[in-house]
């Protein structure tokens, strides 16, 4: 059964919505519009006298000179519109409305209005053609040099929009990373900007050359049309026109079919999209674990470095790796001071390693661009070791990072990703690449050295990342939440991998985290911010016992209320009262700390010991490793996690929207004054 022609489905899957008519007749005879002057050049050429109409000397003449003067405009415009592009994309600076608005000029100015502009520029009575000509003994008005001039002035405005917003689509993070792991500026533009905005910059370079084989206006007004000189095919076309249309037919179809294959070959993609990952493919899934490791023949046994054969080199390679590691000169300590959003002090002996923790907006990741000299929000002094690296730029600071998402440049296979570093340092390419292919073997992902980001799974990717900001030999190493992506197997091992290497870190490493687990395991000290302040800086152990933060309170797994002291407790400060069996000086603000397994359940008011007790409702029930975990709300006091057995639950009959009454001892609750 056929079915109706509103619901009939489209290739997609999804029914095709019918078109509405006041919008498709309006848009078919669009289509006719451009599609009947082509369809009038094909009609009216003279198919047999084709060949010859195309090899008549003055056409070939005229060909030829096209293509040169198309080609040398486009080389022209490639020189200047590529770092004009890059400028308006990259750099704000007073004006750039204008200047983008002189790009855009040339694309609706008439041709011919244009031609006189260049000819009022640099004609021999122009503004600067008298001085050219005098000087350089330079003439470019009727003169090859002059339709070359005339053709990049309407042509290279398609390579900087082009290019511009490939531009504007690549995350500057690219950028930033290459940068951190020791690329200077240009280092940066020519290995990472270019060959990521490629699509777009062959799809500007491709309109350009199209529209430069094609112009006429200016040309014919600023260089004239004199055969052999300045008479490109569109002028012979128009003096083929007048003496004889047939021959001027073949020829414009000839025009027609090149700018035709420029269209099909870009097919559609006039801006160019960033090469950040390949379209339409999906990566493989988080299996890590590599040949060696799967088949449990990995040495150091499960969770530890499984080395390729192919590339660690024995007992020499494993050299290699420590020396990469080891401190030089006695290692790198961190002094810092940073103003601006963050105001806070940091210092750290060599070797250690700071959790840096806090809620979204608190000023993490603000704090690890600061220390990069990538931002504006803040500034921070820096010194490490016994030098001063706060006025340098970014790549000569030693400071690698390993943003959230890793990074990794699209176009390069996992292998040159991580060699990125040494190549920028100036290391020999085959010593970059074995150093390299030993870090990716340290951390598990060797066997994927060939492989490109989009052939990589995410957890894949991170490693991948880390090993690249490890293998830079940086003095200060900053982690953007580095294990993220990676599953619960992989990241333990990625963890225990990195805790060694960072045993042998030299310099100071910041780790951004949202998981107690890394920030116990992985740090020396723990940094808690909030709006840009710090408000505990202290081993694991301390703030772990003692939190400052609710949010960290909570991270940890611990209910957390804010109020202010007084003889006997808490005046909460969303209402209520706690009891504690040491609070604080009355009148100082603090924070209650108290553990969901402290938090006791039950279906009609406890009697006996509990200072503490109140009505509320279940309002959720999760499962937390073999416990579950119940959130209580309260008109009482704030919302309460209680963490209990499964078999506790089923005895209270808990479920959403059941009434309990909450209890907490005054003994289990913890106070901080803040």
């Amino acid at each position: 059964m056929k079915l109706p022609r509103t619901a009939r489905p489209a290739p997609g899957g999804r029914p095709r919505a019918r078109t509405p008519i006041v919008l498709a007749v309006p848009a078919l005879l669009a289509v006719v519009l451009l599609l009947l002057p082509l369809a009038g050049v094909l009609v009216r050429t003279e198919w047999g006298e084709l060949g010859a109409h195309l090899t008549d000397p003055a056409t070939t003449e005229a060909l030829r000179l096209s293509l040169v003067v198309s080609f040398w405009a486009l080389g022209l415009s490639l020189l200047l519109g590529v770092p004009l592009a890059w400028l308006l994309a990259r750099v704000p600076f007073p004006g750039k409305a204008f200047v983008r608005s002189l790009v855009l000029l040339p694309m609706v100015l008439p041709p011919t209005v244009g031609g006189v502009a260049l000819l009022l520029a640099f004609g021999r009575r122009g503004l600067l053609g008298p001085w050219l000509e005098g000087t350089f003994g330079v003439t470019l008005p009727f003169h090859t040099s002059g339709a070359v001039l005339a053709a990049t002035f309407v042509a290279m405005p398609f390579l900087v929009i082009s290019l511009e917003g490939a531009l504007g689509g690549l995350r500057p993070r690219y950028e930033e990373t290459a940068a951190s792991l020791g690329a200077s500026p240009v280092r940066v533009f020519f290995t990472v900007t270019l060959p990521m905005v490629a699509p777009g910059l062959l799809a500007g370079a491709a309109l350009t050359w199209a529209r430069a084989l094609g112009e006429f206006g200016a040309t014919i007004t600023f260089a004239g049309n004199l055969p052999g000189t300045t008479q490109t095919l569109p002028l012979q076309v128009y003096l083929l026109l007048q003496e004889r249309p047939e021959a001027a037919t073949s020829v414009s179809l000839l025009l027609l079919v090149i700018a035709m294959a420029v269209l099909v070959a870009l097919r559609g993609r006039w801006t160019g999209t960033p090469r950040e990952r390949a379209a339409g493919r999906t990566p493989p899934a988080d299996t890590d674990a590599g040949p060696a490791e799967a088949g449990g023949a990995g040495r150091g046994g499960p969770g530890g470095p499984a080395l390729d054969a192919g590339s660690a080199q024995g007992s020499q390679g494993s050299q290699g790796i420590e020396e990469s590691a080891a401190p030089r000169d006695g290692g790198w300590g961190l002094r810092a001071g940073l103003t601006g959003f963050n105001e806070l002090a940091l210092e750290a002996a060599p070797g250690t390693t700071i959790a840096v923790v806090g809620p979204n907006g608190a000023g993490k990741t603000t704090l690890l661009r600061a220390l990069l000299g990538l931002t504006r929000r803040s500034h921070a002094v820096l010194r490490l070791g016994d030098e001063d690296v706060s006025a340098l730029p970014p790549h000569r600071r030693g400071v690698a990072w390993v943003p959230q998402d890793g990074a990794l440049f699209p176009h390069l296979t996992a292998l040159a990703n991580t060699a990125y570093g040494l190549r920028a340092h100036g290391v020999p390419r085959a010593e970059a690449r074995r150093s390299a292919q030993r870090w990716l073997d340290r951390l598990g992902v060797g066997h994927l050295a060939g492989r490109r980001p989009a052939q990589l799974s995410g957890g894949q990717a991170g490693r991948v990342a880390l090993a690249r900001a490890l293998a830079a030999r940086p003095r200060l190493l900053l982690l953007d939440e580095p294990l993220a992506a990676l599953d619960q197997t992989t990241r333990a091992r990625v963890r225990h991998e990195l805790r060694t290497h960072l045993a042998t870190f030299g310099g100071v490493c910041l780790i951004v985290t949202h998981d107690p687990v890394e920030a116990v395991s992985l740090a020396d000290r723990v940094l808690v911010l909030d709006e840009g302040r710090a408000l505990q800086d202290a081993p694991p152990a301390e703030v772990t016992r003692h939190p400052r933060s609710p949010w960290v309170a909570r991270m940890l797994g611990r209910n957390a209320w804010a109020g202010t002291a007084n003889a006997h407790g808490l005046d909460l400060a969303g209402g209520g009262t706690l009891v504690a069996a040491e609070p604080p000086p009355a009148g100082v603000s603090a924070l209650a700390i108290i553990a969901p397994e402290a938090v006791s359940l039950h279906r009609e008011r406890p009697g006996g010991s509990p200072r503490n007790v109140w009505p509320g409702v279940v309002r959720e029930v999760t499962a937390s490793g073999s416990r579950l975990r119940v959130l209580v709300g309260s008109e009482q006091v704030p919302d309460l996690v209680a963490e209990i057995t499964p078999e506790a639950a089923a005895e209270l009959g808990l479920a959403d929207g059941v009434a309990v009454w909450t209890g907490v001892k005054a003994t289990e609750v913890t106070t901080v004054a803040l």
